[in-house]
Order: C-alpha cells, then structure tokens, then sequence
C-alpha cells in the first residue's frame, strides 16, 4: 500500500474518533441537563405507568416492588410538599465547564411555596480535592412575586450577594407559611 492510502486512513480515522469524542461529550451533556415536569405531567405519567401495570400479569415480583416503590415515593412527595409548603414546578440543570477536578453548572429552579412563586437560577462549581468534593453557589438570582414588599427585597437582596440557598429556602419557608396565615385572617375580616 502506498503512502498516500494509508494517509488517507489515517486522516479519516481521527476524524472519525474526533467526532466520536464531539458526540460522547453532546451525550454526556443531555444526560446532565434535565427538566423535570410540572405535577399535571408527572400525574398524568403515573396514571399511565399504574394503568400499564394492572394491565400485565401480576405475577412478576419486580412489576409488583416497582409498583409498591411508587407509591412510596408518592407518598414522601406529598409528605415534603406538606411539612415544607414547596412545590417545585419545573428545574432546568446545564454544564458549563466540565474537567476531572471541577463541574460547573447552570440550574434554574421555579416553584410556590405555600401561595408565593419564586425563580431561582444559580451557578454551582464543585470541586473534587482527592475524596473531598466542596461545592460552591455563585450568580444566585431570585425572583419573587411579593418584592413590592421592602423587607422581601432587602432579604432576597442579602441572599444574593452572599449566595445562601439554604437561608433562602429556611426562610421563604416560614414568611410564606406566616404570608399565608395573614392573607388568610384579612380575608376573614372583609
């Protein structure tokens, strides 16, 4: 074989493992990225799912464990929402910068708690120091339906600038659950 075909081969090889390299990565991205469905949705494929499964043969021990599983898993959902007033309606998560010591990713997450809507999108970098993985939120913005509210604004401010997602989900907790007592005995008053 002369010079020139095995060139040729040797050209059309990397850029075949190129491309495969391209499309591992896109693939490893989609498998990343998700969105969940708003609960109508999720509702709707559980229905389906049950109807599915009272349908096949009830013999088969892991239609039956993965039924019973689902009903489980149901029953901690509604549990949470209840003790917690959260409801998230949809979550959208995107790699930014992926390497073998750090992630960088984009989620944006909406939801009510209690009768208040919220958007929240962030930035979280997570690190791996040998076992150790620490991660870190930054870029957090918030949007909420009651800002008119002054004391909302300065708080959801404050979280912002210190990037604390857990002291604004703590609190959005117990100002919606008290915002909702509120609304609740001016209503009875009119």
């Amino acid at each position: 074989m002369d010079n020139s075909v095995c060139q040729a081969y040797e050209d059309e090889i990397q850029a075949l493992e190129e491309e495969i390299k391209l499309l591992r990565e896109k693939y490893e991205d989609n498998q990343q990225e998700s969105t969940y469905f708003s609960d109508e949705e999720i509702l709707k494929a559980l229905k389906s799912c049950r109807r599915e499964t009272q349908g096949e043969a009830k013999g088969h021990e892991s239609l039956s464990y993965l039924k019973a599983q689902l009903e489980t898993l149901e029953t901690d959902l509604s549990f949470l929402m209840k003790l917690t007033g959260f409801q998230f309606t949809s979550h959208s998560k995107k790699t930014v910068e992926k390497t073998r010591d750090r992630t960088v990713q984009k989620h944006k997450l909406s939801g009510k708690c209690h009768s208040l809507s919220f958007q929240v999108e962030f930035q979280l970098l997570q690190m791996q120091n040998n076992e150790k993985v620490s991660a870190v939120v930054s870029d957090l913005n918030i949007i909420m339906e009651s800002r008119e509210d002054s004391d909302v604004s300065k708080f959801v401010t404050s979280t912002e600038e210190h990037g604390n997602l857990l002291t604004f989900f703590r609190s959005l907790s117990t100002y919606a659950e008290w915002h909702e007592h509120r609304r609740r005995t001016f209503l009875h008053f009119k």
